[in-house]
């Protein structure tokens, strides 16, 4: 068994980003935090699959170069090879649950 609390995780980039939550043995998953303004970054993984759980704020979920709303309660689940990039275009903080399938951290390609 393994136990974490949210709050004491820090987000990548001090006050947004990503946060991990767990990480292996088989998936990654956690949170991102998109402040106003702000994108995730371009980017897919070559062997790893990725599910977007929206619940906080509103956005925009690019993939493969076409944009999808991201609002609360919107799920998007990405197969290898898809390029994805999040973005806030809203006025409040945009809020998410990844999970990363398989366990893979040097499985990422940014563009």
């Amino acid at each position: 068994m393994q136990h974490i609390r949210e709050d004491a995780q820090a987000y990548r980039d001090g006050d947004s980003g990503v946060k991990y939550l767990m990480r292996g043995p088989r998936i990654d998953w956690g949170i991102i935090l998109v402040k106003p303004g702000q994108a995730l970054g371009g980017h897919f993984h070559e062997q790893v699959e990725e599910t977007f759980y929206f619940v906080e704020g509103r956005g925009v979920i690019v993939v493969n170069g076409q944009e999808h709303p991201a609002t609360p309660g919107d799920v998007y689940r990405l197969d290898p090879q898809d390029r994805h990039d999040i973005r806030n275009d809203g006025d409040t903080p945009l809020k998410m649950i990844f999970i990363k399938c398989p366990y893979a951290p040097d499985d990422k390609v940014s563009f």
